[in-house]
């Protein structure tokens, strides 16, 4: 039986794509590898760097190259960089299929509350003990804390530990059918009120205007719980890169990722100035005498 002509490009169509994405693929052979227990939970994490330590998360379907490089322009800026394996395959450039694949499992992880009415994800108390890790590791006032897409409301809710002093939201996503949620169970919610009201922390957040995952109502929703201390700034939706990876392209379907993958990498480009207003922001914080 002959093969069916159609079938046959479909496989080659398929390999080609394979082939393409793999090569995009990031080694990740600067930064070094651990793993990391806290609280008898063990999880790779990429530390590379020197100086005050700053976790960054990945945003989903994982730590994609446009993520590793934003982790080493704040490693370049003079931190120990963190980077956190939380889901998806690391390094790999993000794909259609495989993010498919990834965000379904995440949305039924126990680690995360992908839905409203969760409360704060489980997998916060990890992050917060990698947090406190960092700051004994790295000294100084405490440590900064990036998250993005899926892990947004993570750098907020890392922040209810006083090692946390520099939290950064961008594009937060949970939870993904509430628009104005914020993925907070009310002890935390509480808990972040009485800080920022108490020690002066400011949290730095991005969104474009456009994006249907991180929408205005979640902002507003923010600037009601924290007030003042909550800085979020909008960038319109014709600066997001348009030539996002497939993932991007495909399925988030609207601008979304400011510093990662819908990142212009232009001098000038608002989004390269969102990047460096974040990299300012650390280093007013975790480095005030440089």
């Amino acid at each position: 039986m002959n093969a069916d002509p159609k079938d046959e490009a479909d496989a080659k169509n398929e390999a080609d794509a394979t082939d393409e994405a793999d090569a995009k693929n990031d080694p990740i052979d600067d930064f070094g590898r651990r793993r990391v227990d806290v609280d008898g939970v063990v999880k790779t994490v990429y530390v590379a760097g020197a100086g005050p330590g700053v976790v960054v998360m990945p945003e989903m379907p994982g730590i994609s190259p446009d993520v590793l490089r934003l982790a080493r322009w704040v490693r370049d800026a003079g931190f120990t960089v963190y980077v956190p394996s939380l889901f998806g395959t690391d390094g790999a450039w993000p794909t259609v299929e495989g993010g498919r694949k990834v965000m379904r499992r995440a949305c039924v992880s126990a680690e995360f509350r992908a839905f409203g009415g969760g409360g704060t994800s489980p997998v916060a108390s990890w992050l917060r003990g990698l947090a406190r890790r960092a700051h004994a590791e790295c000294g100084g006032p405490g440590v900064g804390a990036i998250g993005l897409c899926f892990t947004g409301n993570f750098a907020l809710t890392m922040a209810v530990d006083p090692a946390v002093v520099a939290p950064v939201v961008n594009h937060p996503s949970l939870p993904l059918d509430d628009p104005g949620g914020l993925e907070l169970g009310e002890d935390d919610a509480r808990a972040l009120r009485e800080r920022a009201e108490r020690s002066g922390l400011t949290v730095l957040a991005y969104r474009f205007e456009g994006d249907r995952w991180c929408t205005g109502q979640r902002f507003a929703a923010y600037r009601a719980l924290l007030g003042d201390a909550f800085d979020g700034r909008v960038l319109p939706d014709g600066a997001a890169n348009p030539a996002p990876p497939p993932f991007f392209a495909e399925l988030v379907g609207t601008p979304h990722s400011v510093v990662t993958a819908h990142l212009v990498d232009e001098a000038g480009h608002p989004t390269v100035r969102a990047r460096d207003e974040i990299l300012a922001h650390l280093i007013a914080r975790l480095r005030p005498d440089s």
